[in-house]
C-alpha cells in the first residue's frame, strides 16, 4: 500500500514542497538554511552563547531577570525554514509535520523530558480552536508525551480570554497582552500536582506566553514548569524586527 501512496501523494519537503526522498526530511537547498541550536547555552533560557563558557553557565539576562519557568529549550533558530515549516503547520493544515518536528525537539529537550513526569501544550482560546481545527502546540505536545513515556495532558490549562496575535509586539505589549488569560482546569490538581510539567510550544520569542502559563502551572500545584518549543527567535533577531527586547 506504501507504494501506491507515495506514487499519488509523493513526500516533499517541509520547508519549500520540493520532492525529498522521505517523509519529514528537509531537500538540499532548505537544510542549510535551518540552524539546529546546539551548547553552549544558557541553562535556564537555553539562548545559545557565541563561545563556550564552561558548563553550567547562566546568561546575564536570566541572573538580572529571571523567568517563571525553570528552563527553557528550542530546536532550531525560527529563521526563514523554520517560520514556512511552522506556517505550514499552524495555517496550512499540515499536521502530519508535527511527528517530524516533535523528533527534532526531543533531541534538545531529553534532559528535560527525564525530569518531567506530564507534558501540557500551550492552550489555544475555544473560538481559534474551532476556527482552525486543532491546536498546533498539542500536536506537538502528543507525539512527544508518547516517545518519552509521560502524561500527556491538553486540558489542564485554558486561554479564557481571546488575546490577540503575539506577532508584531513588543514585550511589554505581549505580556499585558497574555496576563490573566490562562486558568487552570478543575483536573489540573490531579494531573499536575506536585509533579513536574513540560509546557510545549511550536514558537518561543519573548517567553510571554509561556511565562503565563507557567505561573498558572505553579499556582495549580506544578513543582516545576520546563519549556520545549520547536524554534525560538534569538535575542538578536527580535531586536532587529524591531519587536523591542526579548
Amino acid at each position: 500500500m506504501r507504494l501506491p501512496a507515495t506514487l499519488l501523494f509523493p513526500p516533499t519537503c517541509p520547508g519549500c514542497r520540493r520532492h525529498v526522498s522521505q517523509p519529514g526530511t528537509l531537500c538540499a537547498h532548505c537544510w542549510p538554511a535551518l540552524r539546529l541550536l546546539e551548547r553552549p547555552w544558557c541553562e535556564i533560557t537555553g539562548v545559545p552563547f557565541s563561545h563556550d563558557l564552561g558548563d553550567g553557565i547562566v546568561s546575564a539576562d536570566a541572573i538580572a531577570n529571571p523567568p517563571v519557568f525553570d528552563r527553557a529549550r528550542a530546536a532550531v533558530a525560527y529563521t526563514d525554514v523554520a517560520r514556512r515549516m511552522v506556517q505550514n503547520l499552524k495555517f496550512r493544515d499540515r499536521t502530519e509535520l508535527a511527528p517530524w518536528m516533535a523528533g527534532w525537539m526531543m533531541r534538545v529537550g531529553r534532559e528535560l523530558m527525564a525530569d518531567c513526569q506530564v507534558v501540557v501544550p500551550v492552550p489555544l482560546h475555544r473560538r481559534r480552536f474551532l476556527m482552525r481545527g486543532f491546536n498546533q502546540a498539542a500536536e506537538l505536545a502528543r507525539p512527544l508525551a508518547a516517545q518519552g513515556g509521560l502524561d500527556f495532558a491538553p486540558q489542564v490549562l485554558r486561554r479564557r480570554k481571546p488575546t490577540r496575535q503575539q506577532v508584531g509586539l513588543a514585550l511589554a505589549q505581549r505580556e499585558l497582552n497574555v496576563r490573566g488569560a490562562f486558568e487552570a482546569s478543575a483536573e489540573a490538581a490531579i494531573a499536575i500536582k506536585d509533579r513536574r510539567v513540560l509546557l510545549v510550544d511550536d514558537v518561543l520569542t519573548t517567553g510571554a506566553t509561556v511565562s503565563a502559563c507557567a505561573r498558572t502551572l505553579k499556582r495549580a500545584g506544578a513543582t516545576g514548569v520546563d519549556v520545549l518549543a520547536f524554534a525560538r527567535v534569538l535575542p538578536g533577531d527580535f531586536r532587529d524586527a524591531g519587536w523591542g527586547s526579548i
